[in-house]
């Protein structure tokens, strides 16, 4: 699924871009830049809209209404995620120490993720996309295969096959010294909101249902899919549009699964201190230079996804 040499042409370096496609030292600052109070704002309103939906549902209280919240919970598991991917890249806000702290214990530690371990695969799968240290493989390195085998994958992560693989290494790490601090801490901090939403709700199974429920099955679904859209089907490279993906964004796929513009992941691969704000621009700063051509870019996520599926 590389494509051809053609619709990736040499065009850098250039008057506003260096040859590995980052931004010239004058250009980089201001990309690089990080809004501290905008993304303050942007934390707390992910738990606020947490609880709008929580709260809306238990207000209803009635089926369809526990069912429209499970769904809209795949979404925000979406979002948590990017801003601890944030986080984990030290670019959500400029306090090193502010960073960490929230991206451990407001966004990673809540949605069951030891950003300690993440932010050191994740570093190793930039380093080089599918080289032989590249922790991400298994997401995508099946890929391109047939339709069924796709299906089957995505059945598995809505049926919470999948989560329960993620989730058991957790509750046995306990036993393990070099990473019981850490699973001691994202457990209590599951038990807390266990507690908060028992006694906002008077009810104690809003947590199994709309919390750990949506992380186990269909935010497995949402990952998997942003993950093969990402990097699925190519192959290492120097050249970062030989191992990721570029892809037309669309408001609903922004809304569902790739929020905060990561939808722009070849922009983040090329310069991954660009933080989540000035990806777009970025990718604007590619497009012009020639770096990103229609020859590399795919309509929608569909597109990219029924190619994907069609070996």
């Amino acid at each position: 699924m590389v494509a051809d040499k053609t619709a990736r042409p040499d065009v850098l370096p250039t008057d506003r871009l260096l040859e590995s496609g980052k931004a010239r030292p004058e250009l980089r600052a201001e990309l690089r830049r990080i809004d501290d109070l905008r993304n303050a704002v942007t934390v707390a309103s992910v738990w606020g809209w947490v609880a709008v939906i929580v709260g809306g549902a238990v207000w209803v209280d009635q089926w369809w209404s526990y069912l429209i919240a499970f769904v809209l919970m795949g979404p925000m598991y979406a979002r948590f995620a990017i801003l601890m991917h944030e986080a984990a890249h030290k670019i959500l806000f400029t306090n090193k120490r502010a960073n960490d702290w929230v991206g451990t214990w407001l966004i990673a530690y809540p949605t069951w993720t030891p950003i300690g371990l993440y932010r050191r695969g994740h570093f190793a799968h930039h380093k080089e996309e599918f080289g032989p240290n590249e922790p991400d493989i298994a997401f995508y390195g099946g890929y391109r295969c047939d339709t069924r085998t796709l299906a089957r994958r995505l059945i598995r992560d809505a049926v919470g096959i999948s989560g329960w693989k993620n989730f058991t290494p957790l509750l046995r790490s306990v036993k393990l010294a070099a990473y019981r601090r850490t699973s001691l801490s994202i457990l209590g901090v599951q038990l807390l909101l266990w507690a908060i939403l028992w006694a906002a709700t008077g009810r104690w199974w809003i947590y199994p249902l709309l919390w750990w429920l949506p992380w186990m099955t269909q935010w497995r679904v949402i990952n998997r899919l942003r993950a093969i859209a990402e990097h699925g089907g190519l192959e290492a490279s120097p050249d970062r549009r030989v191992t990721t993906h570029n892809v037309r964004q669309s408001w609903l796929a922004r809304f569902w699964f790739v929020p905060y513009n990561t939808g722009w992941h070849l922009a983040h691969h090329v310069d991954m201190g660009v933080p989540w704000r000035n990806l777009p621009r970025f990718h604007v700063e590619l497009e012009q230079a020639g770096y990103v051509t229609d020859g590399i870019t795919y309509p929608s996520y569909r597109a990219l996804w029924r190619a994907l599926a069609s070996a």
